[in-house]
């Protein structure tokens, strides 16, 4: 039998049973909590550094000051291959999962005007950026025979778990930069993102008496939200001299609506059936600092610190709101991100290369565990659910004059601890949280928790006019 209870920092387990699903906590961050940063090939082939350097429409996506950089009229559109790996251990077994998407990464158009006047402003741009990134994953975890559930009419050993994600977050921003003598640029942004989830939590057993497998879905799963966001940036972009440049950006926390249709069950009113549910969210105010350094029109290097200065709140409508709100204020930690890029110029051909590392965005965790061999343990994480990341880059491009190719790649690696398995049935369906088959119930004090390693290769291909 399943016994053992979850301990989770001060939080307790009444709230897991509210909040649902861990997942609810790993999307607010990992999705809802981030931005697009998919631009061009020259953009991600430096890792997205680019504040104090600009030039161009994805100058949206760190500091809209860099529109402002911009001297001449540009447009391009960038496809995205991405791939994705995780590799979940348990039990002593791996489950690989690997999977690509083609898509449409970014957009972007800048249009400059030219000022005729006998001030210092030199010109007025105007850009428009669209940045899609798929959030397609896919976590399978491994069973154990030893880990065994007692049915009322049957016993069946643990099979297996598997987490399935599909969808895409997008940002589509609206901005204006102005140039001022050539050494200090300012720029404003409107920021419009969408993102869509279809979301799965699937456990599996086996019965020891026949080896059939069956399938249990989690409580309000599968779940599918279509979600609309909003947020305003500002920055600003000095030169210190003709070789250093320094700039400064804020964007404003982004204002979610999160729109949800799920699967219940067991409803002591309506049995099992659809529902929908609404919430509001509002992600973390950002900061961005750069600077860069132009040796030349051959070379050029780019350093970018972002802070997230706030954390993520739900609107307070019922219990489960403010029960999210105050795990974050426990135990989420404000995220920050280094990119640094560089770019070498040799007549028409261009190198460009990348680094960036996001923080762990929680604290340590302690739950109390299902282990392979069935025994129970209480286990604390550094890495629960996410954890840090590392991104390199690498990008070659061509420049035709008035047109250009530019190509780039990217490797993302992360490692994380994966919770899973555990659900409550209670009786009261703002709080039930077991796994449901068509003919079972199964519940579960306990979490199993899975090493997941992570690894996503991404290419783009970049085709732009310069006009």
């Amino acid at each position: 039998m399943l016994k053992k209870s979850l301990v989770l920092m001060s939080v307790s387990a009444a709230f897991f049973v509210q909040a649902q699903d861990v997942s609810i906590l790993r999307n607010t961050v990992d999705v809802y909590s981030t931005t697009p940063m998919v631009g061009s090939s020259k953009f991600n082939g430096m890792a997205g550094a680019n504040g104090a350097l600009g030039g161009d429409a994805n100058s949206l996506l760190t500091n809209p000051a860099g529109l402002g950089v911009a001297i001449s009229g540009e447009v391009s559109g960038t496809l995205s291959i991405a791939g994705n790996k995780n590799k979940s251990t348990w039990a002593g077994s791996t489950v690989d999962y690997s999977k690509t998407n083609t898509d449409l990464g970014n957009v972007g158009a800048v249009m400059t005007f030219p000022l005729m006047t006998e001030t210092g402003w030199k010109f007025i741009n105007i850009g428009i950026n669209y940045s899609n990134q798929s959030l397609d994953n896919y976590v399978e975890s491994p069973g154990s025979d030893n880990v065994i559930k007692d049915f009322t009419d049957k016993s069946a050993s643990f099979a297996g778990h598997a987490y399935n994600r599909y969808g895409n977050l997008a940002k589509t921003s609206f901005g204006v930069g102005a140039n001022y003598n050539h050494s200090v640029y300012i720029g404003a942004g409107l920021n419009f993102f969408n993102a869509s989830i279809d979301q799965y939590d699937t456990a599996a057993f086996k019965s020891l008496s026949d080896g059939s497998k069956e399938y249990f879905d989690r409580q309000n799963t599968p779940l599918f939200e279509r979600s609309s966001g909003f947020s305003a940036s500002v920055g600003v972009i000095g030169k210190l001299s003709p070789n250093f440049r320094i700039g400064g950006a804020i964007e404003t926390p982004t204002f979610w609506r999160i729109d949800r249709d799920y699967r219940f069950y067991n409803d002591p009113d309506f049995g099992d059936g659809t529902g929908t549910e609404s919430r509001d969210l509002t992600t973390p105010l950002k900061a961005t600092v750069s600077a860069a350094f132009v040796a030349s029109k051959n070379f050029s290097l780019n350093v970018d610190y972002t802070l997230g200065l706030t954390r993520p709140k739900y609107k307070v409508v019922t219990g489960i709101e403010s029960e999210l709100n105050s795990f974050f204020k426990d135990n989420y930690k404000n995220v920050s991100e280094v990119r640094i890029g560089a770019e070498y110029r040799l007549k028409q051909f261009r190198l460009r290369g990348g680094y960036s590392y996001v923080s762990n965005p929680f604290d340590a965790l302690t739950v109390s565990q299902v282990n392979p061999d069935a025994s129970t343990s209480d286990q604390s994480y550094s890495n629960m659910m996410l954890n840090s990341r590392n991104l390199a880059s690498f990008g070659l491009g061509y420049d035709f004059k008035s047109f250009y190719v530019d190509a780039s790649y990217q490797y993302i690696t992360s490692k994380y601890s994966n919770p899973f398995l555990r659900g409550i049935e209670t009786g009261n369906p703002a709080t039930d949280t077991a796994y449901y088959s068509p003919d079972r119930i199964m519940s579960s004090d306990y979490f199993a928790v899975s090493e997941v390693k992570n690894n996503r290769n991404n290419f783009f291909i970049t085709f732009g006019w310069k006009f």
